[in-house]
């Protein structure tokens, strides 16, 4: 019989099942600014280098194991409704999990929702988009909120009483999550409420009525009676509604609390049960007699709010800019630690082609983004800046939104088996890439939002044309593009039915403009050859043609955890 004192050292530790082997670390740790070259170059090419020092602390942050803990435990326990106290009266609260909070008041802390507003330097919507773009990389369901509240601005300015009452508390970069009075707090969050049952993008057919309290009007008090089938953020402080008066469709401002400390009768009949998007509540919400302010003139609410829905797409763009550069880290930082068939797979040729054409598809992304960012910045004295945003906001929102979705699966794929597993980041990119698709206008509200730019805005499609043609010469592909799309706007019949396929087009051409102009010149050479170029084979990841320099371009995407 063999004792335990007769084992030799070679066979004491028999009982130790396995040793972990082959499985990268998780990616955190890691500063997401100054590992992100594609976002630092377009931060300098857009004007936003004066910012570079707070990114750089901010992208420590951001990439900090603490606060990426805080968007998983945000996400693992979703918010609960609490129509009544324990007293059984009408509370309407919805109680968030810490983590979530402590999100909120680091973008609120950071300026996300005001810095474009307050910024008095040059490029600070491209500086806040390079900020939110960060974050959102975090966790996006907690930037519902703050992008509405940072769109709220320009909708508020309709009204300037109302403006100089409420912007002071929603600049500030205080956050409360109290449900109290918007007095009793030194900065608020704003959310808006349009959706209903029967129209959903088609908010003229909104039932929701507003009575006049006295005299009706601009700035006046008004009553509303309706039910909002989707109000995101209801926990805000006040949101902007639309609803019918005597004139047509009126936007409003309605407070969760009514001036005399009693509660505003928003009253929230459940939370809605989402596939994504879950650290954030959405509700369906009655209006029994809730009092608001017009904003705007009588009749002219949806003008008056598509400023604040304007913002609210550019933020769209962003997140999902912000998702595609969360994948690219995350298989980036997989592959190039991860060996199969005895080889690196960043060393196999076929995952290089992969890889790198998820790279190409995020890069033009951002470049997209932050181009639109910068005519914001321009646009309040550029008239042709001004029309490129109309223009480029609904085709940058149509597409970046939609290739977000396929980018997801195709990097979950990357990764393998353990990227369908609920306590890695995959599983929450995936579900979170088709909500900015759908939300703040689909694909096809998208689409015949710019043919609308065109009837109305005449100059938006010439200075679409002029941005895109500023890259003329420096790629064949691209020359071929920008006298390919101008033939699509030549025979306007049928325009409607075809219009996805024009803002592709569309799209494919600003994007390669956009890196052509800003980006790296290897990116902006493989996206016109694989993008604009005869060797296209379709949107399958994979494909690039024969010459690029993959190597390069997945060495410039991998974070660094130095």
């Amino acid at each position: 019989m063999t004792h335990s004192a007769d084992f030799t050292p070679s066979t004491r530790y028999w009982a130790e099942t396995h040793k972990v082997e082959n499985q990268p670390p998780a990616l955190e740790n890691y500063n997401a600014f100054t590992s992100d070259a594609a976002l630092q170059q377009s931060l300098m090419a857009q004007g936003g280098e004066w910012a570079r020092a707070d990114l750089e602390h901010f992208g420590a942050l951001t990439g900090s194991a603490e606060v990426i803990e805080w968007g998983y435990q945000a996400n693992e326990n979703k918010p609960v409704l609490h129509t009544h106290n324990r007293h059984g009266a009408r509370v309407d609260e919805v109680k968030f999990h810490p983590a979530y909070h402590q999100l909120m008041n680091l973008s609120i802390k950071e300026g996300i929702h005001a810095l474009h507003w307050t910024e008095n330097r040059p490029a600070g919507h491209v500086v806040r988009a390079a900020k939110y773009y960060l974050m959102n990389q975090v966790e996006a369901g907690h930037g519902c909120p703050v992008t509405m509240t940072s769109a709220a601005i320009p909708a508020l300015r309709h009204q300037p009483d109302l403006y100089q009452q409420w912007a002071p508390k929603i600049l500030s970069s205080e956050y409360d999550p109290r449900n109290v009075p918007h007095e009793q707090k030194a900065g608020v969050t704003i959310g808006m409420a349009m959706t209903e049952k029967q129209g959903g993008s088609d908010v003229r057919t909104n039932s929701t009525r507003a009575y006049p309290v006295a005299e009706g009007g601009p700035g006046q008090a008004y009553e509303l009676v309706g039910h909002k089938y989707f109000v995101s953020a209801p926990m805000c402080d006040a949101f902007l509604v639309l609803a019918q008066t005597e004139s047509g469709v009126s936007c409003f401002l309605v407070p969760r609390w009514r001036p005399d400390g009693t509660k505003n009768p928003l009253q929230i009949q459940k939370l809605k049960n989402k596939m994504g998007n879950v650290s954030n509540a959405s509700s369906e919400t009655e209006l029994r007699g809730a009092l608001g302010w017009m904003v705007g003139e009588e009749g002219r609410g949806v003008p008056t709010i598509i400023d604040m829905v304007a913002m609210t797409r550019f933020d769209c763009m962003i997140g999902s800019a912000a998702g595609m550069r969360q994948a690219v880290a995350q298989i980036t930082h997989h592959c190039s630690q991860r060996m199969a068939f005895g080889k690196l797979l960043t060393e196999q040729p076929l995952m290089q082609n992969v890889l790198a054409d998820l790279i190409i598809e995020q890069e033009a992304a951002l470049a997209l983004t932050m181009r639109i960012g910068r005519a914001l910045d321009r646009s309040e004295h550029d008239e042709q800046e001004k029309q490129l945003v109309r223009m480029g906001t609904a085709v940058g929102k149509y597409w970046i939104c939609k290739r977000a979705p396929g980018h997801a699966y195709e990097a979950m794929e990357c990764i393998g088996g353990m990227g369908v597993m609920e306590d890695g980041m995959m599983p929450r990119l995936y579900r979170e890439a088709p909500i900015n698709t759908i939300w703040e206008g689909s694909g096809n509200v998208q689409c015949l939002d710019m043919l609308r730019a065109m009837a109305k805005s005449p100059g938006s499609l010439s200075a679409f044309m002029a941005e895109i043609s500023k890259a003329s010469g420096l790629h064949p592909n691209m020359d071929q593009a920008i006298v390919d799309l101008a033939k699509e706007f030549e025979v306007t019949d049928n325009m409607e039915y075809r219009a996805r396929a024009v803002v592709e087009k569309m799209a494919l051409a600003i994007e390669a403009s956009s890196l052509l102009q800003f980006g790296d010149g290897i990116v902006a050479d493989a996206f016109c050859r694989s993008r604009l170029g005869s060797s296209n084979s379709g949107w399958v990841y994979g494909t690039l043609p024969e010459g690029i320099d993959c190597k390069a371009i997945i060495q410039r995407a991998t974070p660094s955890l130095d």
